[in-house]
């Protein structure tokens, strides 16, 4: 490289250039017509220089510093669309009809209407390969909806369905609208050091093989922050595997306030890191590890729709101010699937070192499967949790409902009659090493097993209140307890 000499400041304005054209170019979008000052519509010139890129077989695309009125933007093969520092994507509202229309979909709506189409979209691609948004730029969702817009208006920030070789990285959105992030069928993907805060979902994986997601903060008070699915979108079932998650943090903030530092409490608090809840192909070799879930309904394993889960590892897994409950793994029969599809399966789960402080009353690890198809070969090792406790006889009588047909949430069923772990419809389920505190006291027992054929305990203590037995056991079989006082003699 030929060395320029400038002074210091302008060294590191071309060295983040520099950084910013690696693949080629860059075609700055300025030279293409893009004014940036947040009021005249920059997608068409935008949009010019993509297809310019794309036309001389690829290359960086640069968004320079300032604040860009965007429609829909089309991503090409083998480009590169950087954002700048400083730069700002700005949604343009409704009422500009900038963005495109839903495409034609044909096949049944097993899913909802926001995994159903793509183009209605602030950034959008289909069917691409070597296809990357960078920057340490700021995607604002601005006018685009936070909820289905039937009409066609646009209600996420970045859609991307059947693409290969994807790279996100860096980058910030804010008020994604109903995806920040929606990713369908992509294969060989990586998101990298992404900055999140939204309402809604911050990101959606569905159907989609060999993923790498690291580094990344989410906050989503409304809905989840960082959600594997396995819908039908794709009108196939098609399995999610082959996953990576690990350093990665979501939160249940204020919208907003996760951004600004201010951290400020929210409505729904959920911001989770869930599997499910659309499941129709299920999810094979998961590994998520060293997270942090901050005042958030925390860790959801949901299998509904007639997949398989299968080889989920979790570990190292910190669940700070966990609301409503810390750990919540269902395999239902809600069946948002082709008629006759069986019913799914769960199996070969691992969860391991894990730390929750702050848990509300409801409950702290519901693991619920079906009289017709239990949860197998789950086990959970060195789990630490702190409840806040003030659970009451009228709790400790309660008989969950089944509702193996209703969508799988905490709303189903309440507050559990264990306040620790309640263990419905499962097989060869094993405890080791758990301990269960509680702030006050609580009149549920730590835990409570119906249905469980397979049981093995080792190390399980747990706070207890005067009189409250440490453990509830019916249709128990095979168990087999260690180390755990007051266990023992309560399992037949």
């Amino acid at each position: 490289m030929k060395l320029i000499p400038v002074a210091a400041g302008l060294l590191i304005l071309l060295t983040a250039s520099i950084a910013c054209a690696a693949t080629g170019g860059p075609f700055n979008v300025r030279d293409f017509g893009a004014i940036g000052d947040g009021t005249n519509l920059d997608s068409p010139a935008i949009n010019k220089a993509i297809a310019a890129a794309s036309q001389s077989g690829g290359g960086t695309v640069l968004v320079p510093a300032g604040t860009y009125l965007c429609g829909s933007l089309h991503l090409t093969n083998d480009i590169n669309l950087c954002l700048d520092a400083g730069a700002v994507i700005l949604g343009a509202p409704q009422e500009l009809n900038a963005y495109d229309p839903q495409e034609e979909f044909t096949g049944p709506h097993y899913q909802d209407e926001g995994h159903t189409f793509f183009h209605n979209s602030l950034i959008w691609g289909e069917g691409l390969t070597n296809v990357s948004i960078t920057g340490r730029g700021l995607i604002k969702g601005g006018g685009i909806s936070g909820s289905d817009h039937p009409n066609g208006g646009g209600d996420k920030s970045i859609a991307l369905k059947r693409c290969r070789n994807v790279l996100i990285r860096d980058i910030t959105i804010f008020h994604g609208g109903h995806f920040g992030i929606l990713a369908t069928g992509c294969d060989q993907m990586t998101i990298d050091n992404v900055m999140m805060d939204t309402q809604r979902d911050g990101m959606d994986i569905d159907c989609c093989r060999d993923v790498m997601v690291s580094d990344c903060r989410i906050n989503s008070p409304g809905d989840d922050g960082l959600c594997l699915k396995s819908s039908y979108a794709l009108n196939e079932a098609r399995m999610t595997e082959n996953v990576t998650i690990v350093n990665c943090e979501v939160c249940g903030y204020a919208e907003g306030t996760y951004l600004d530092g201010r951290r400020l409490p929210s409505k729904n608090n959920v911001g989770r890191i869930k599997l499910g809840t659309e499941s129709n192909g299920g999810f094979r070799n998961i590994t998520i590890n060293n997270c942090i879930c901050r005042n958030s309904r925390g860790f959801c394993l949901e299998e509904v729709d007639g997949g398989t889960m299968d080889s989920i590892n979790v570990a190292n897994l910190t669940l700070v101010d966990a609301v409503k409950y810390p750990i919540f793994i269902r395999l239902g029969e809600r069946q948002r699937a082709p008629e006759g599809t069986p019913v799914g399966k769960m199996r070969n789960i691992f969860l391991s070192n894990i730390l929750a402080t702050g848990v509300d009353t409801n409950a702290g690890v519901e693991i619920l499967g079906s009289a017709d198809a239990p949860i197998e070969g789950l086990r959970m090792q060195n789990v630490r949790m702190v409840f806040k406790g003030g659970g009451t006889r009228e709790m400790a009588a309660r008989v969950p409902p089944e509702a193996e047909k209703s969508y799988p949430d905490f709303t189903t069923f309440g507050n559990m009659p264990a306040y620790g772990f309640y263990i419905r419809h499962a097989k060869n389920i094993e405890l080791s090493d758990v301990r269960l505190s509680c702030e006050q006291a609580d009149a549920r027992p730590p835990l409570m097993c119906v249905d469980v054929n397979g049981l093995e305990i080792e190390n399980f203590k747990a706070d207890t209140a005067a009189g409250v037995p440490p453990g509830r056991f019916e249709g128990v079989k095979n168990a087999s307890i260690r180390n755990s006082p007051g266990l023992k003699n309560t399992a037949n």
